[in-house]
């Protein structure tokens, strides 16, 4: 959870959620690797900008299918390839060193051409800017030109004479045609076509005959609009299809970047170090921290357990301390395997185990209950009977 909370995306989220360690050495020196080098590289240039939100590989395919994107939908595709722009500039910028990350960071591929013609047509998912077309933009200007028109005929209809014919003076709209309020008694003193009653009754919305032509003009441009949105739509979902494979790839190299420094910022957090990771049976913690009790009040440990002997039994009072070492060594264990930086000395080590077997509890006395001292006598069992060569077992 506390990984999750240090992600930036909703993917690397998803990521850190479904984490699980590594009993293979190689994989978790790597793990370690990057999350090292990840830390490094926010020490020297601070945090690059992640932006990769989940809709867009899916997207990509239904535009590769033939599908007319949402603007909701293209907008999510262009803050992917700003994100790849800006983070493929992060790692090229005042590039001091080189990094495991620098593979993933090289496999990005930006692309400003459509990143900007998505930017600059869509201003947001309920808005296409007149600039997405020149086509758009003399239609909006001719719609302008025709409510313009339409307002200026009907001002003589709510002012002077015909005024007392009106339930109140305004200009309103039904159906996408501008009407004035008429009042039921004089609805043969106002020639023009009716659209609507009100629920009383008592008032008419009639569209005056004047109007007529100039209301029916912009309903045709009104239609056109929408179709040269849905074209520029069109037109901008068939590029997003043929970078359906690049968009599919930007996504997964940004989740697994922000992934990465979501590891380094959680060690950034909890003031953790990469441990020495060795392929012998060996667990070394120096200055170790439970990773769940807070700073001010955790007390640090050292402990160890292989190379010159095997078992290790911990023995002290009641609150001594007993429990918290022996959840910190599996805890500090799991970490470790999962390429995460453990809470304790950098001159730490930790060993590959294939599996860590657990038996802890806290009533576990004859006399407290006989079927809780039952359960846990079954768990040790079922433990020592599945125990291998390099697994790590802690009874309490």
């Amino acid at each position: 959870s506390a990984l999750a909370d240090s992600a930036a995306t909703e993917g690397a989220k998803a990521r850190a959620m479904s984490l699980l360690p590594s009993d293979d050495y190689d994989t978790v020196l790597l793990r370690q690797t990057k999350t090292d080098d990840a830390k490094r590289l926010i020490n020297r240039k601070g945090y690059p900008s992640f932006t990769a939100p989940e809709s867009v590989v899916a997207a990509a395919d239904r535009a590769y299918k033939g599908a007319v994107l949402s603007p909701r939908e293209l907008l999510d595709i262009a803050a992917l390839f700003r994100s790849a722009r800006a983070v493929l500039d992060y790692i090229n910028t005042d590039r001091a060193f080189t990094t495991s990350l620098d593979e993933i960071f090289l496999r990005l591929i930006p692309n400003r051409t459509l990143e900007d013609r998505i930017s600059r047509a869509i201003i947001s998912e309920d808005f296409i800017a007149d600039e997405a077309s020149p086509e758009l933009a003399d239609i909006r200007r001719k719609i302008r030109n025709a409510n313009n028109k339409i307002k200026e005929t009907l001002q003589s209809y709510i002012g002077g004479a015909r005024l007392k014919y009106l339930q109140e003076n305004l200009v309103t709209m039904r159906n996408g045609r501008y009407v004035v309020p008429v009042k039921a008694e004089y609805k043969n003193e106002m020639k023009g076509l009716v659209h609507d009653t009100s629920s009383s009754g008592a008032t008419l919305f009639v569209e005056p005959m004047a109007v007529v032509d100039a209301n029916n003009e912009l309903k045709s441009l009104n239609s056109a609009e929408q179709h040269e949105i849905e074209r520029i739509l069109s037109e901008l979902s068939a590029e997003c299809a043929e970078n359906c494979s690049i968009i599919s790839l930007n996504y997964h190299n940004i989740t697994e970047l922000a992934f990465v420094f979501a590891c380094a910022t959680l060690a950034i957090t909890m003031k953790a170090e990469k441990p020495i990771i060795k392929k012998e049976r060996d667990l070394d913690l120096k200055k170790a921290r439970h990773p769940l009790i807070p700073r001010d009040k955790v007390v640090p440990i050292d402990v160890a357990i292989g190379g010159e002997f095997n078992t290790l039994i911990i023995t002290g009072p009641n609150t001594g301390g007993k429990t918290v070492t022996l959840k910190t060594m599996g805890l500090l264990a799991l970490m470790a395997q999962s390429g995460l930086q453990i809470p304790a000395l950098d001159t730490s080590s930790v060993g590959i185990f294939d599996e860590i077997l657990v038996d802890i509890g806290d009533e576990q006395s004859i006399e407290a209950s006989l079927s809780t001292f039952s359960s846990h006598m079954v768990n040790v069992v079922g433990i020592l009977e599945s125990v291998g060569e390099k697994s790590l077992v802690l009874f309490d």
